[in-house]
């Protein structure tokens, strides 16, 4: 299939705001493509080459990038970079500089989807002398053939930065409407539930749509979750108090709530992978962890879920979430690290194990096979402590006990319900002491001024709408100059390569950087897109754990907006 068709539909999405003609679109591109290049379209559509879980990164930073467009053109790297500060976006700096290209081609090749993919996956295994001038290589041979709006794209997608506004949830929809019909809302709603409830199990659209096209919805609904492949968890709500969470469930379990991240531990045989909620594989930062769960799982196949914390070596208590990310993202001198900062390991449920899901079986169940299939090791791997009772002074015991213990609060789960993936429905409840906080999206800042005048100091937060992002407040507080905690510095560096465009002093930024946020008070305000402002907004903490799409969305945020001060 020629890559300008593909073009044509990045640039339709490009330019229609509208949710449903972008999904219709997509469909009907879905139907027309080829069955052997349907799982590439699927992975380009999103602007990706690998699976989101996927390890594999194409490694192409904007300097490289500018030295490819310099060599495909002909133009100078004065040229090429004037024209980057003028456009701020190199996927139209190198149209431009296309349209007015200086080096020739003497055999133009046209394109194909399947060039443009071989080529740009074939980055990732690039490795040891001369692998920059290879990867050069490589995008240099797609520019070269490419007319100006290719280049365009190809630019966007080896960079990352595609901004066609196609998220998960369009493409769930997209899939549902190329290859399935319904007669009425009801059935159109089902179709959608049924991709997405495959999707949560296994997270690749790639894999999806092959599925859909070739099995329909039954092979759908017979999807599984896979051993060594990450599947997205059931999430928690927030509940404002105790008194709430417990009277929600006939059948309460009360458990410490953790400072620390989610983790999944999978194992077959003798193979064990880790997996965060965000899909990361964090094994291999963690060798001192599977010496422990191989002496801690007595089932060969299983997969099963609890909160890893940092420990502090020096009071053997729990330590801040920002000391276990370190780990979590370091990636050398990773023996020396996990000396410093050991782990412990607090297990609560399963989701499959010996060849079968537990999905559909309740927590009470699943909690009865995790007890029988768990081999204790104090303080490093371990039964989450926990509790049943519906008596609440029982409960508010337990609850100050958590937070004795240096926890964050409790989570109150339903002993009768069974596992969502992907999903917030209430069947946990998270208790926390403090004003419920939010977790917002950084999407826009402000480079400061005076001693500051070199980082960004005051950051525009959004929360989720949908597939959108509207903006709700901005946030300066909270943010240290320098020591513990988070740093301006810090906070630069990690949004500096999601900046799209500058204007002046301002900036917008992808959304990618999630950070957990304190405030006095919500109150309506028309200055921003959620029609909300938070009032004295400060950072808590960066949220490593969540991606974008895990963000709070304006439901939540409206309805702790009328739970203030008695409002209904």
């Amino acid at each position: 299939m020629k890559y300008s068709k593909l073009v044509d539909l990045y640039e339709y999405l490009e330019n229609t705001p509208a949710r449903l003609a972008k999904v219709e679109k997509i469909g009907e591109f879905f139907r027309e493509a080829e069955p052997e290049i349907l799982e590439k379209v699927a992975l380009l559509v999103q602007g990706k080459i690998f699976p989101s879980y996927s390890d594999n990164e194409i490694g192409i930073a904007e300097k490289m990038m500018i030295r490819v467009i310099v060599s495909s053109t002909g133009f100078s790297e004065n040229e090429v970079v004037d024209t980057f500060k003028e456009t701020g976006d190199l996927g139209l700096t190198v149209e431009k500089l296309m349209e007015n290209k200086k080096q020739t081609t003497l055999a133009i090749m046209q394109l194909s989807i399947e060039k443009v993919f071989e080529n740009l996956r074939k980055l990732a295994s690039i490795e040891g002398k001369g692998t920059q001038d290879t990867k050069i290589s490589l995008i240099k041979e797609l520019i070269s053939h490419a007319k100006p709006k290719e280049a365009k794209y190809i630019v966007r997608t080896a960079v990352s930065q595609l901004r066609i506004g196609v998220a998960e949830g369009v493409m769930r929809d997209s899939i549902a409407g190329a290859f399935f019909s319904w007669d009425d809302m009801a059935g159109k709603k089902e179709v959608i539930s049924i991709v997405e409830w495959a999707w949560f199990l296994r997270p690749d659209y790639s894999e999806i749509i092959k599925i859909a096209k070739d099995s329909g919805l039954d092979g759908l609904k017979n999807v599984s979750v896979e051993v060594g492949k990450p599947y997205h968890v059931l999430l928690a709500d927030r509940a404002g108090d105790m008194v709430e969470a417990m009277e929600k469930f006939e059948r309460p379990e009360i458990e410490y709530k953790y400072d620390g991240a989610r983790i999944c531990i999978h194992k077959r045989d003798d193979k064990y992978w880790f997996f965060t909620r965000r899909l990361e594989d964090i094994t291999k930062q963690f060798p001192d962890l599977l010496e422990i769960v191989k002496r801690g799982i007595k089932s060969n196949d299983c997969i099963i879920e609890g909160e890893m914390i940092a420990i502090d070596t020096k009071t053997g208590r729990p330590s801040p979430f920002q000391m276990l990310s370190q780990r979590i993202k370091r990636k050398y001198d990773i023996g020396k690290v996990a000396k410093e900062i050991p782990v412990q390991v607090n297990v609560f449920d399963v989701v499959y194990n010996e060849g079968k899901q537990l999905f559909s079986e309740t927590l009470e169940n699943r909690r009865k096979v995790l007890a029988g299939i768990v081999n204790e090791i104090p303080d490093k791997f371990q039964l989450a402590e926990s509790i049943e009772t519906n008596d609440i002074d029982k409960a508010n015991k337990f609850y100050q006990s958590a937070l004795k213990s240096n926890h964050e609060g409790v989570i109150i789960k339903n002993l009768d319900a069974t596992y969502q993936p992907g999903r917030r429905v209430g069947y946990w409840l998270k208790v926390k002491p403090i004003m419920e906080t939010l977790d917002l999206v950084i999407t826009g800042a402000e480079w400061g001024a005076g001693k500051r005048a070199k980082w960004l100091a005051t950051f525009v937060l959004s929360c989720k709408d949908g597939d959108n992002f509207l903006e709700c407040g901005m946030m300066g507080t909270g943010i240290k100059e320098k020591g513990e905690g988070v740093t301006f510095d810090q906070l630069t560096k990690q949004l500096k390569p999601f900046i799209k465009t500058e204007k002046g002093k301002s900036v917008s930024i992808s959304p990618k950087i999630v950070v957990e946020i304190a405030y006095e008070e919500i109150q309506r305000s028309p200055n921003y897109s959620s029609g909300f402002a938070l009032r004295f907004p400060r950072l808590i903490r960066i949220r490593e754990d969540k991606s974008p799409y895990d963000a709070d969305n304006t439901e939540r945020i409206e309805k702790i907006y009328s739970k203030q001060r008695g409002r209904k």
